[in-house]
């Protein structure tokens, strides 16, 4: 088991992490321009001159819903209107994602606070996995408390999956397995960190559509990162972010508090075009994955050439609605314009 760090030993751990997550991924990279703003760059030699061609392009997933929250499915590339920073976009390219691969995150909160309801979380969690996983596709699972642990590295085996869920345990001691002073109880809940540390260390060299399922009440306590550092390392790898939001009373009213978690990650959830499912009680948590896999089973891909970039790296807005129609469409609220930063050259004699 790997465990990603959050305290003043961060960086040494998380080296060794991106280590082995290089190696593994060393021979499936390639240059891919798809889930991310990107720019390719072509230059060639003839008779002495330089041709320059540059292409960017951004893929937005979308999800339109009718007034009562139905998904709207049969759209096509006709009915959408899309903006960059206030300017009419053309969509390049169109497609319904019904069965595109999909890389796909499972963070586990382990803290003390979910001890009455990991052991609905880990099966819900479980039957998800076996029904959204096709051919292609790949998952990891990560638990988090005081430590961010992974539990199974991407893979596309569903019984590895499975045993990682299973091996998810509450911290009951509330220390940190990297804390060189285990005597002294730390407490905390680093879902922020977990959101980053997957993001920004599992999730980024992936392609398509990425997705990561947080299982939580939703208070952060100890993190290293704050709640827009979470939300900018997400954008900045694509991620769309489903939390699944369950909290057991008992626990805030033993502990004399009371449950505040609800706003800070239904922002995460918006900000990467997501949606929060607020589970009442145990017994809904399976229904909030069924609807997390019908609308993995409803986007929609737009993709376009931005006419108006600065690659200054800076924060681009989009919009995204359907014509005629009064339907919420759901996306990302923007990307980094990172062109540049991305930008690959190839060099060579043009053919005769």
């Amino acid at each position: 088991m790997k465990h990603f760090s959050s305290t003043g030993r961060h960086h040494t751990h998380c080296e060794s992490f991106l280590r082995a997550i290089r190696a593994a991924f060393a021979a499936a990279l390639c240059i891919v321009f798809s889930a991310s703003p990107a720019a390719m760059r072509l230059e060639t030699q003839s008779g002495g001159e330089s041709i320059k061609a540059t292409s960017v392009a951004v893929n937005v997933y979308a999800i339109a819903e009718g007034r009562h929250g139905e998904l709207m499915q049969g759209l096509n590339k006709d009915d959408f209107e899309l903006t960059d920073e206030g300017t009419p976009q053309k969509i390049a390219y169109f497609s319904s994602e019904t069965n595109a691969g999909v890389s796909l995150g499972i963070a586990i909160d382990t803290s003390l606070s979910q001890s009455h309801l990991l052991n609905t979380e880990r099966e819900a969690a479980k039957r998800f996995l076996r029904f959204v996983l096709q051919g292609g596709d790949q998952a990891f699972v990560v638990s988090f408390d005081v430590d961010v642990k992974l539990l199974k590295d991407f893979t596309g085996v569903a019984t590895d999956l499975v045993s990682a869920i299973d091996s998810a345990e509450i911290n009951e001691t509330g220390r940190s397995v990297l804390d060189e002073n285990a005597a002294k109880p730390t407490g905390g809940t680093h879902l922020y960190d977990a959101v980053y540390l997957a993001s920004n260390e599992l999730m980024k060299t992936r392609h398509g559509r990425k997705v990561l399922v947080l299982l939580t009440d939703g208070e952060d306590q100890g993190s290293k990162s704050n709640l827009q550092k979470s939300i900018d390392a997400a954008e900045k790898s694509d991620v769309i972010v489903y939390p699944i939001l369950v909290s057991d009373p008992e626990f805030y009213a033993m502990m004399g508090t009371s449950y505040r978690g609800s706003a800070s990650i239904r922002k995460l959830a918006r900000e990467t075009g997501g949606c929060t499912i607020q589970v009442k009680s145990v017994e809904q948590i399976g229904e909030a994955f069924e609807k997390i896999a019908g609308e993995l089973r409803s986007q929609y891909l737009l993709v376009y050439s931005p006419l108006n970039l600065r690659h200054d790296g800076s924060f681009r807005r989009i919009h995204v609605k359907v014509r005629g129609h009064s339907y919420l469409v759901r996306t990302r609220t923007g990307y980094y314009d990172r062109s540049d930063e991305t930008a690959q050259t190839i060099s060579g004699t043009p053919s005769r």
